[in-house]
């Protein structure tokens, strides 16, 4: 039976039909797959590779010309009622949460409230940006 000659190890058995279960169902083509697919052995490493090589940009600080500049735009901006005041493109810097430096995001809309207590801007759509880490703001209206 163990000889030499391999192709007629397996003659005996060959022909007969698959074994088919009376008490389980029968596997899915996927699940079957499944069974041979790679095993990680390192859980989390390729998300850990993935985050350090995730861009992060540093921090611009700006002169207290441009500071200034921003809190006259903002104030002016504030002298005008809601109800008639123009859409407003800011660009401000948020910090990442998971490493050093962050992003730049721009945002458009309209202004609802500046709290000076706080040093937050608070969009009509709800969204709060730090007057901190503003870094532009665009208004047609002051052109």
């Amino acid at each position: 039976m163990f000889g030499n000659n391999s192709s007629h190890n397996y003659d005996d058995i060959i022909e007969l039909p698959r074994h088919v279960s009376k008490t389980r169902k029968a596997m899915s083509i996927h699940d079957r797959a499944a069974q041979f697919s790679a095993f990680a052995a390192l859980t989390g490493y390729e998300d850990a590779v993935k985050e350090t090589a995730r861009l992060t940009s540093s921090r611009q600080d700006i002169c207290s010309d441009m500071h200034e500049e921003l809190d006259n735009k903002l104030s002016m901006i504030m002298s005008v009622p809601v109800s008639e005041r123009s859409q407003v493109s800011l660009t401000y810097f948020v910090p990442d949460e998971k490493k050093s430096g962050g992003s730049y995001v721009n945002v458009t809309g309209i202004i609802k409230k500046i709290d000076n207590y706080d040093r937050t801007i608070i969009m009509s759509d709800g969204v709060v940006i730090n007057i901190d880490c503003v870094t532009d703001i665009t208004d047609n209206t002051l052109h």
